[in-house]
């Protein structure tokens, strides 16, 4: 059931994110007075077609699932003598450079606005995510170093303003990114019953941060969890054997606190194979149970400890909602900033900053789709949106090929006055279609090595 509801919703967002694309060419082709002859969903041999309006365009389904296109009347494609008379004003070659230009840059454009709308949409709506209370920073983080501390809720970073923890999340990805160019973070928290503190976090500590994992929790920055009460007990389990149950809530472990969910389990996995003193909290009275934890060797071949208990309890969650004013400039500023760190991503990846292993493919895609769609519908439009940027960024490229490399074409075109030679654009169409399938290919290995 997972695998069809993975596949299902792969198909609804690629389909659509493709339709949107094709469909921005397909309006302003239009609306510039070009003749469009197919508009089809998928490549290769086309499996349905039919034809509809005045032009008799072809709208068509094609075998290949991966993209799309839109066939214009082109001189390109065909011999001029081949096209009537009528139809020679509406060929593409034949308008003007901005209308050229107007014409390929609204695939990207449309990826772009629509991106816009859905987070628009979910701003409106409201979003339930976790509130900024910081679990205790593990010792010689940055977070920890600079001196914030449990239970403080981060307000802002870098003097934006932040309300659930996606938003904390971002602006610490992209306060990361830019600290590669010397600039350090100020985080501004409020601590109960003591007012708002800033603090600073160097430049120097955010440097050795690694942008291939878990960029916040490399910083300090984790998720306030309550303290662990024991749910559902494995009647199989070590937690069984020794005495727990549901209910009972974890004060101490080898008499050091336990704070949270995370600082327990963290303890648990530590101790395999060793008894465990836990001090717990049931029926209002104080029990001391000795636990040995089961030695089970993970996927990475590392044992580690478990108990097989369920841990209750959930962070402190927020609805962030806006207004239509709001939420749009905050769609629309969302949009700007993820263009702008998947550019500065792409750049640290050319220099050799950041791995070649954060090109993903429609494996990964497939796999986060179906994650998102069995979490909620605002998480899978918040999914779409995202892939929908990305589309539009990667098309923006200066790839022949790409959107990005017929545009680069069109600019040369305005500042020399003259089109790029032919020979130089079927020579530049090859390394194009090359360069996208040596990317194609290492996307397709990174999904397969993450799935391994």
């Amino acid at each position: 059931m997972n695998l069809l509801q993975t596949v299902v919703a792969f198909v609804i967002v690629l389909g659509t994110l493709v339709v949107i694309h094709e469909l921005g060419h397909y309006l302003v082709a239009r609306w510039c007075g070009v003749k469009v002859l197919r508009f089809s969903v998928g490549m290769g041999r086309v499996v349905w077609s039919r034809r509809v309006g005045p032009d008799q365009t072809e709208w068509a389904v094609s075998a290949l699932p991966l993209g799309g296109y839109v066939k214009m009347l082109d001189a390109r494609d065909q011999d001029v003598k081949d096209i009537a008379e009528a139809d020679l004003p509406r060929e593409f070659t034949r308008q003007n450079v901005w209308k050229r230009i107007a014409i390929v840059a609204a695939g990207p454009i449309a990826n772009f606005l629509l991106a816009i709308v859905l987070f628009a949409g979910l701003y409106m709506h409201g979003i339930e995510e976790p509130a900024t209370r910081l679990a205790a920073p593990a010792a010689q983080t940055p977070a920890s170093v600079a001196g914030l501390d449990r239970d403080d809720m981060v307000r802002a970073v870098n003097g934006n303003a932040v309300q659930g923890w996606s938003e904390l999340r971002w602006q610490l990805i992209e306060a990361v990114v830019a600290s590669k160019d010397g600039d350090g973070v100020s985080v501004e928290v409020e601590r109960p019953g003591r007012g708002r503190f800033t603090f600073t976090l160097p430049a120097a500590a955010l440097r050795t941060v690694d942008l291939d994992g878990d960029v916040p929790g490399a910083l300090g920055f984790n998720v306030w969890l309550p303290a662990p009460v024991l749910g559902k007990i494995d009647p199989q389990g070590a937690g069984a054997r020794a005495g727990l149950r549901t209910g009972d809530q974890v004060v101490a472990m080898d008499g050091t606190p336990v704070e949270d969910i995370a600082t327990f389990s963290g303890a648990i996995r530590k101790a395999a194979a060793r008894t465990v003193q836990l001090d717990v909290r049931r029926d209002g009275a104080m029990v001391r149970v000795p636990v040995v934890p089961e030695a089970v060797s993970g996927k990475d071949g590392v044992t580690v400890g478990k108990i097989k208990v369920e841990l209750l309890g959930r962070p402190d969650m927020i609805v962030v909602a806006d207004g239509p004013f709001g939420a749009v400039a905050k769609a629309v500023r969302k949009v700007w900033d993820t263009s702008v760190l998947t550019m500065r991503m792409i750049g640290r990846m050319i220099t050799g900053e950041v791995s070649w292993k954060n090109v993903t493919g429609p494996i990964t895609i497939a796999d986060y789709a179906g994650q998102t769609s069995r979490i909620g519908l605002a998480s899978y439009l918040s999914f779409m949106a995202v892939v929908s940027i990305s589309l539009g960024v990667m098309n923006l490229l200066p790839i022949p090929v790409l959107d990005g490399g017929h545009l680069l074409y069109y600019s040369l075109e305005v500042l020399t006055g003259r089109p790029v030679p032919e020979r130089f654009g079927e020579i530049a169409q090859r390394l194009g279609v090359g360069l996208l399938v040596t990317l194609m290919a290492l996307a397709v290995f990174n999904d397969v090595a993450r799935l391994l």
